[in-house]
């Protein structure tokens, strides 16, 4: 199978994760900041995801899971170390939800990459389930290219691109300017943590479109 890659925007869907475990955690922890309404069935919760259930960042029901659990979610994830229960709750999914088993990749019809998150940028990596630790080993590797400062030199990034579209109205300039905006320069001076540096540049920059 080639899976077809995608960005998904749960901001405000419903999620249920089955199971309360250190997997379990794992994959809480990749959704915590998706602006998703998480909830756990589990009789059992780690301690940190009772940590995240009293800073009120997803709700936990205490209880074996029931069929019922499922029927308005919009994302499911079976993640108990018992087989038997993933897969029933695979059998309660509807074609219309998106599930994914940690056991069973292949009843599932999403899976969940190796990502690298710095801000506003994601990478992510899989192997369509070939060799996860390869897609975790390529993370990592990753990681070391677009450092920590990538998570100030997007923000610096994002609010440009808001001032050149609203601001220019050519549209072959404001092309032309996000693209200068690429220069590594900048990426330069968000790394030594030249921003005044850095805005008078893309003021510059600005100017000169302006000028023509």
């Amino acid at each position: 199978m080639t899976y077809y890659p995608a960005m998904l925007d749960l901001k405000g869907k419903k999620v249920v994760i089955v199971g309360g475990g250190v997997i379990a955690e794992r994959k809480i922890k990749g959704l915590l900041h998706s602006g998703a309404e998480i909830t756990v069935i589990s009789p059992s919760i780690t301690e940190q995801v009772k940590e995240w259930v009293s800073s009120g960042k997803l709700s936990w029901e205490n209880k074996r899971f029931d069929q019922k659990d499922c029927r308005e979610a919009f994302l499911i994830i079976a993640a108990t170390n018992n087989a038997g229960v993933n897969l029933r709750v695979y059998e309660s999914a509807q074609n219309h939800q998106l599930i994914n088993l940690v056991d069973r990749p292949d009843l599932s019809n999403f899976i969940v990459p190796s990502t690298l998150r710095r801000g506003k940028l994601s990478i992510s990596v899989s192997t369509s389930g070939a060799s996860p630790g390869l897609a975790k080993q390529m993370i990592e590797t990753l990681s070391c290219i677009f450092d920590e400062s990538y998570e100030e030199y997007m923000e610096f990034l994002d609010e440009c691109r808001k001032y050149v579209k609203r601001e220019i109205k050519d549209q072959h300039v404001r092309k032309k300017l996000l693209k200068e905006l690429l220069h590594p320069r900048f990426l330069e001076m968000t790394r030594q943590g030249l921003y005044e540096e850095r805005e008078e540049q893309f003021t510059k920059l600005i100017e000169k479109g302006r000028a023509g």
